[in-house]
């Protein structure tokens, strides 16, 4: 699965058995829009935050066992009600895009974790509670892969992010690096700059490995979709380890020729 947009969130592909296939793509649905709300166009922060709280207000609808005001909700109601999923995992997702309107800095490795655990990880344990999977350790080893996959993409779009204020690496670690902001806007890849990427990708790296696990306990299918996103995102920490952190000038991105790759690769897990 290339990692790319809303790209922590396995889509519902011809992997996924057929029965969960509408649910996922509901709550991709979901999370997709609220994502945009937050991140596309140009709206007003007030005016993205007032959509964002109307979304919030659905849920509350859902919650209290009203019948929603938009399609969307009309299908999300009744997707949580089929499968029983926890309505808190919602209220998180769209409380972390929120906060991505408001907050372009974060202090520290734990502040960014949090966000993550807001912006990234419902959306593993929506689809570990479609498939009846959700003990701790595979709670667990979906955080983990969703938290990895959130930070690849961070280090992904380092430059996108720029263009829109963000800045998520940490600033601690820019700061015991020897990197400043202008060192971001000019593009600028010195020695401090490839010791700061190379420590993110070895941190993602071993976050990704000790979730990876998780596709033992996943029946048939979507065990094989899972190998393929969490393969997805260790090939994206190739690339950018192999261009020394120069996400500038070099994008990564995933190819048709890649996929071969990824299934010999999953095929091995």
């Amino acid at each position: 699965m290339p990692v790319d947009h809303y790209e922590n969130f396995p889509v519902a592909s011809i992997l996924v058995p057929a029965p969960l296939r509408q649910p996922i793509e509901v709550i991709y649905r979901f999370a997709r829009s609220a994502d945009d709300i937050a991140d596309e166009g140009d709206a007003t922060p007030e005016q993205r935050l007032a959509e964002l709280a109307a979304y919030q207000a659905e849920l509350d609808r859902i919650a209290a066992g009203n019948t929603p005001q938009t399609p969307l909700f009309v299908d999300l109601a009744e997707v949580i009600a089929d499968h029983a999923l926890p309505i808190q995992l919602f209220r998180d997702l769209l409380d972390a895009f929120a906060q991505d309107v408001v907050k372009t800095r974060y202090a520290d490795y734990p502040e960014l974790i949090d966000y993550c655990r807001r912006s990234a990880n419902p959306v593993g344990r929506l689809v570990l509670a479609l498939f009846k999977r959700t003990g701790d350790t595979q709670l667990m080893q979906s955080d983990c892969i969703c938290t990895a996959l959130q930070l690849i993409n961070f280090w992904q779009d380092i430059a996108i992010d720029w263009q829109k204020d963000r800045i998520y690496l940490p600033q601690v670690e820019m700061q015991r690096f020897g990197v400043g902001e202008d060192d971001i806007a000019a593009g600028r890849c010195g020695e401090g700059w490839e010791k700061l990427i190379a420590f993110q990708v070895d941190r993602a790296r071993t976050l990704m490995l000790r979730g990876a696990p998780l596709v033992h306990a996943l029946p048939g299918r979507i065990g094989w979709e899972i190998r393929l996103t969490v393969q997805g995102g260790l090939r994206i920490l190739e690339r950018i380890a192999r261009v020394r952190g120069d996400v500038f000038r070099h994008r990564p991105k995933l190819g048709k020729a890649d996929w071969f790759v990824l299934l010999a690769r999953s095929i091995r897990m």
